[in-house]
């Protein structure tokens, strides 16, 4: 399962507003690929066609799409969001990361 925060939840909303979409029509796809200083990447975009094998979750109202692949990595992580001084953006908290770089957009197991 991946869980949402509530400034995330937040956060989704207005994006896929200010998108012309909501939460109810679209949803989350997030997912793990090749690369970043640590050597896995996270993807984050917005998303209204589901793909065979993708596995489907809900939290907060928020639906989560992710590839079968990527859900290995991603299983038990909480998609946050930030937008404090320190800088802007989504963060995935991913109690599977051995090691994070600095920026936490990438990662290795």
């Amino acid at each position: 399962m991946i869980q949402v925060s509530d400034t995330a939840k937040n956060k989704i909303a207005s994006l896929m507003q200010e998108d012309g979409t909501t939460i109810e029509e679209s949803f989350v796809r997030v997912g793990v690929e090749s690369g970043g200083c640590s050597g896995l990447s996270y993807k984050l975009i917005f998303d209204q066609e589901k793909k065979e094998g993708d596995k489907i979750f809900e939290d907060k109202g928020v639906k989560i799409v992710v590839d079968k692949k990527s859900f290995l990595y991603l299983v038990g992580t909480t998609l946050e969001y930030s937008g404090g001084l320190n800088g802007k953006g989504f963060i995935f908290n991913n109690p599977n990361a051995q090691r994070t770089c600095g920026c936490g957009e990438s990662f290795s197991l």
